[in-house]
């Protein structure tokens, strides 16, 4: 029999990728999804799930242990925001409460490095999210028919390294900007939000960059780009998204670059590795 691999699945379509990569690769999905959080689509992809409260930590382990598995992968958004809901809707056990009670501070980081290690704790082994799903990371260069012009680039430019200290401060990984004027920088609101602020500032042309951290855990919150990150962009008439290469997810490519290119936006992923460098217009 197949060996099972666990999902942890939060939002988004990044859960249901993984879940379909590893049943062609030949193995059993078991999956752990939340109520008013996943997508119920995920249903379809995966041998068998479990519907919990983000507050069931001992629910949780008790599917994984329950079921014999020893791998697992953590995929989708789950907002900080949820942690300040009522406790009503987290509905935290003992061992969520005692978690919590547990972190040095509340960054993104913090909580995920200690659900890795209370998994790592309990024999549970936290794979990476690339491990299956290698395709789904962005190349660089133009995606689109759009190439930035010069004032995109300079922008892009400026952009790289105010995203990059963001991102290793643990704040958000994506800013906005405009004429080398940072507008808006990511925080607990998300990436979607930030570019609608940003981008209601900008009056139109803004130009938004994603980032990953500098010291980037593969195993959980690596950048993604979907459909619906660009129609926040459309929303507000920014005018460029770039994105760092091979350490960013793109979900739905088609659907996102058919936008892209109906609505003039330049869809871009550079090499970060020694900072931003994105090719010249008509390159």
């Amino acid at each position: 029999m197949p060996r099972l691999l666990g999902l942890i699945a939060g939002d988004g379509d990044l859960p249901v990728e993984i879940a379909r990569a590893a049943r062609r690769r030949g193995r059993r999905v078991h999956g752990v999804a939340f109520h008013d959080l996943t997508r119920k689509t995920l249903e379809q992809e995966v041998d068998e799930i479990e519907w919990l409260h983000l507050g069931q930590v001992d629910a949780l382990l008790a599917t994984f242990h329950g079921a014999g598995i020893r791998d697992v992968v953590m995929a989708g958004k789950v907002s900080k925001r949820h942690l300040y809901a009522p406790l009503e809707t987290l509905r935290p056990d003992a061992r969520a409460m005692e978690f919590l009670a547990g972190l040095r501070d509340r960054r993104d980081d913090s909580i995920l490095s200690a659900l890795a290690d209370l998994l790592q704790g309990e024999g549970i082994d936290l794979r990476p999210q690339a491990e299956f799903v290698p395709r789904l990371l962005a190349g660089d260069g133009c995606l689109g028919l759009a190439a930035p012009s010069a004032e995109q680039r300079a922008d892009v430019v400026f952009a790289w390294p105010v995203a990059k200290l963001m991102a290793g401060l643990d704040i958000g990984q994506c800013v906005v900007v405009k004429q080398g004027a940072v507008l808006a920088v990511e925080a607990i609101e998300g990436t979607d939000a930030a570019v609608r602020r940003g981008g209601a500032l900008a009056g139109g042309g803004a130009c938004v960059v994603k980032v990953s951290k500098p010291n980037q855990d593969p195993r959980f919150d690596m950048p993604t780009i979907g459909p619906q990150t660009l129609e926040s962009l459309i929303d507000v008439g920014a005018s460029l998204l770039a994105f760092e290469a091979h350490r960013t997810f793109l979900l739905r490519r088609r659907t996102l670059i058919e936008l892209a290119n109906a609505h003039g936006i330049v869809l871009l992923g550079v090499d970060g590795e020694h900072g931003a460098n994105p090719p010249a217009e008509d390159s």
